[in-house]
């Protein structure tokens, strides 16, 4: 599929969000151009809501080699170590059950029906990827995220086991790190993922590494 290079503004310096656009095109080629330049959308959970579209002046990633796992995270992969975990297996229902997850302080999702439409149509392009923790046939874990921009973003998780969307990342990073990839993105930093060690970097850092592992051009999935 040829990628559509959509115009995209620089980033006001000034502005906190790092807003580049306002409109309600999630088509996959929009997507595509958007990851491609460090950019994501980031809708309300309003159904006629214009979808802002940023690139954060800070970004948080996760350097494999500033991993931290914990001694309670340690026994949670024992416990888990009889369960399955498969990737791209169940896209459709992970991003769905992502977007119903509690999250604290939040009234609703960003994760819309649009959403899930569209990223559901760039996983059937192999653009969105999903990593899956099952108990038999019960999916008790997972997440999911993108590589149209040359490395993974992560997009969201869930977890109906204590520390299932954890254990979850660390499948994933064994996943990347044996296809040569050495970080993840994950756009804003949350308690969860600074206790696994993840940081900020500025976006003019970002972009520059984003340029480098597209150059690179590793075959993540």
């Amino acid at each position: 599929m040829n990628t559509v290079d959509f115009s995209w503004p620089s980033p006001d310096p000034k502005d906190e969000l790092g807003l580049v656009g306002l409109d309600y095109n999630l088509s996959p080629e929009r997507l595509i151009s958007a990851y491609r330049r460090g950019i994501f959308p980031w809708p309300d959970s309003g159904l006629f809501s214009p979808i802002p579209w940023i690139c954060p002046p800070r970004r948080a990633i996760l350097e494999f080699s500033e991993l931290h796992v914990s001694r309670n995270l340690r026994r949670s992969l024992r416990n888990l170590a009889s369960k399955q975990f498969t990737i791209d297996r169940a896209f459709g229902a992970v991003i769905r059950a992502c977007a119903t997850a509690p999250r604290p302080g939040q009234s609703g999702t960003w994760i819309t029906p649009a959403m899930i439409a569209a990223y559901t149509e760039l996983h059937r392009r192999d653009h969105a990827h999903s990593v899956e923790l099952w108990d038999g046939e019960s999916l008790i874990a997972g997440l999911y995220g993108i590589t149209a921009g040359g490395i993974f973003t992560g997009e969201s998780m869930f977890h109906r086991v204590n520390d299932g969307s954890k254990v979850c990342v660390l499948h994933l990073i064994s996943h990347l790190a044996e296809r040569g990839a050495t970080w993840i993105d994950i756009q804003q930093l949350t308690p969860h993922f600074k206790l696994l060690g993840a940081r900020e970097i500025k976006r003019e850092d970002f972009l520059q590494r984003l340029q480098a592992e597209q150059r690179a051009a590793h075959a993540l999935f």
